[in-house]
């Protein structure tokens, strides 16, 4: 499987950013999106505002792992 690092800019806060995340962590934060009825940079504006001093690329990967665990587990 390779899962090449992908750089997409959004409109984050009023203000554009980009962010690197390899396209299986893309495709999910879109599935996630779809089933919340957000766009993309609404759920990404979610968890930026949630993240503290993270890294948001990583605050992004935590965040889909752990709504994954709550999908699987019912948490």
């Amino acid at each position: 499987m390779t899962a090449g690092v992908r750089k997409r800019s959004l409109s984050i806060a009023g203000h554009r950013t980009s962010i690197s995340l390899e396209e299986p962590f893309w495709d999910a934060l879109g599935r996630l999106a779809e089933r919340r009825g957000l766009s993309v940079p609404a759920l990404v504006s979610e968890i930026d505002r949630g993240r503290g001093d993270t890294n948001l690329s990583s605050a992004i990967r935590v965040h889909l792992l752990l709504a994954a665990g709550q999908a699987e587990y019912g948490g």
